[in-house]
This record gives structure tokens, sequence and C-alpha cells, in this order.
């Protein structure tokens, strides 16, 4: 597997990590239907097609209200160029 979006960001909302008291687990980390999307882990590599991942510090919501900000972020533009044509938006 590749390096995930909770590694990218260490953010500590994955399952187990060390932010999840206060955060809460991010829906990315547990979200098993994308699991090696991308050649990740769960949604791991696939974090802004999932509801309820934090960005900036604020809850974001679905693909449509917040894909302008992934298609800016670094873990997504990375993910798309490591995958290349395999990529899946």
């Amino acid at each position: 597997m590749k390096r995930n979006c909770w590694e990218y960001k260490n953010c500590g909302r994955q399952t187990g990590g060390a932010k999840t008291g206060e955060l809460g687990v991010c829906p990315a980390s547990t979200a098993t239907a994308y699991h090696g999307t991308n050649s990740g882990s769960n949604g791991g590599r696939h974090c802004w097609k999932i509801a309820g991942t934090m960005c900036g510090g604020q809850v974001q919501g679905s693909f449509a209200t917040k894909m302008l900000n992934c298609a800016a972020c670094e873990v997504f533009k990375t993910v798309r160029a490591e995958e290349g044509a395999a990529f899946k938006a």
C-alpha cells in the first residue's frame, strides 16, 4: 500500500490515531468500500469522495461541496501523479 491521506497530513484521526479522542475517527480511515482504490488502505487515497473528512480544521461535506478544495490539495495531486492513468477520481 502507498501512503494514505492521514500519513501525508499527519492528522492523527486514523483508527487508533493520537487525535481520535478529541476530533473523532476520520471516515476515510474506515471506508472499507474504497479499500485498494488508488493503492490505498480503506479511503486513504480516495478521501475526496468521502463526506466528513477534515481539512483546514473543518469537517468537509459531500464530494460536490468539497471537490474544489480537494483538487488543490497536495494529497490529491500526489495520488493523481503516482497513479497516472490508473487514477480513480
